[in-house]
């Protein structure tokens, strides 16, 4: 390889990292945006962010000269299948995600993202019988008693974590396993979850109306702006996952959690007690183990590659 395609590479490295980390931050500062719309319905919110996604992730396909990949996806019955099913699993991670950040809780969707890669191994294990090393299996046991340990000193399960560290596992399987651009994908998902969006809208506005128009127009560009808040960062990560090694990207996945953590305690001041710090204790003691596991894996394959290709 001559010092010209390594600079490209280096350039494109460092380009891919940024991008990826800019989509990663977009997504924890997202707890900041959907907080200024806490007066409005968590359902409209999750309509209005559907029905602007598609208009946004429209332009952009055909923009960015996708619309092949579209065309192909859309003559696939299997693959429209499995996106419907994914669909539901956004929307409903979406929908609590929202409701939690509403509701003053946003210390448990920072404990539900960082369980998340763990729930997603398990997952692996579970539905593609793939098996478990000892360091990810140390990191799961530290997360099930992280969970436990929630749950006795708090009184009760921390079931916002679970349930958004579970529905986004299940939508990570389902596209995985359905190999689509990111773009037309979430477009069908979103299209698929626009008929329940209008028909929420719709039965709004005839009882009582909604906060669109109505609440003034700091609250309606905040509502135009949940399609740019889902599909810029969406469009970041691709970029950069495409130029980024795998290690990288799972390191840069936290800034999510941690983030949201940062912000839940020193923005909102979310009471973070004795409980919680030995159950988020735990939990990033699991991740240092599971990401030198990965880094320790992904460096024996590149080695075995660079043999090879000797």
């Amino acid at each position: 390889m001559t010092t010209t395609q390594n600079e490209t590479l280096s350039r494109e490295a460092n380009l891919g990292g940024l991008a990826a980390g800019a989509g990663y931050m977009f997504w924890g500062l997202s707890v900041i945006f959907y907080r200024q719309l806490a007066h409005v319905v968590p359902f409209e919110i999750l309509a209005h962010r559907t029905l602007w996604s598609i208009l946004l992730i429209t332009a952009l396909i055909f923009g960015l000269r996708r619309s092949t990949h579209l065309r192909e996806l859309l003559s696939d019955r299997r693959k429209l299948a499995t996106l419907a099913l994914s669909a539901l699993f956004l929307a409903s991670n979406w929908g609590i995600f929202i409701w939690a950040i509403n509701s003053g809780r946003i210390l448990e969707t920072s404990l539900g993202y960082f369980i998340n890669p763990l729930v997603s191994v398990l997952a692996g294990v579970v539905l593609l019988s793939e098996r478990l090393s000892r360091p990810q299996a140390a990191a799961i046991a530290l997360a099930a008693a992280a969970v436990g340990w929630f749950t006795f000193s708090l009184g009760f399960l921390p079931w916002i974590a679970l349930f958004l560290a579970a529905t986004f596992a299940a939508y990570g399987y389902l596209r995985k396993i359905t190999r689509v651009d990111a773009l037309s994908g979430l477009l069908i998902e979103v299209l698929v979850m626009s008929p329940f969006a209008i028909a929420y809208l719709a039965y709004a506005s005839a009882h009582g109306g909604t906060g669109f128009a109505k609440d003034g127009w700091l609250t309606d560009a905040l509502l135009v702006a949940t399609g740019p808040m889902t599909t810029l960062p969406l469009v970041l990560f691709t970029y950069g996952a495409q130029r980024v090694r795998l290690t990288t990207l799972g390191l840069l996945q936290y800034l999510v959690p941690t983030m949201s953590f940062v912000i839940a305690i020193w923005v909102y001041g979310e009471p973070l007690g004795h409980g919680q710090m030995v159950t988020f204790g735990l939990i990033w003691i699991g991740l240092a183990i599971f990401t030198m596991d990965a880094w320790r894996k992904e460096r024996e394959l590149r080695r075995a590659a660079t043999m090879t290709a000797r």
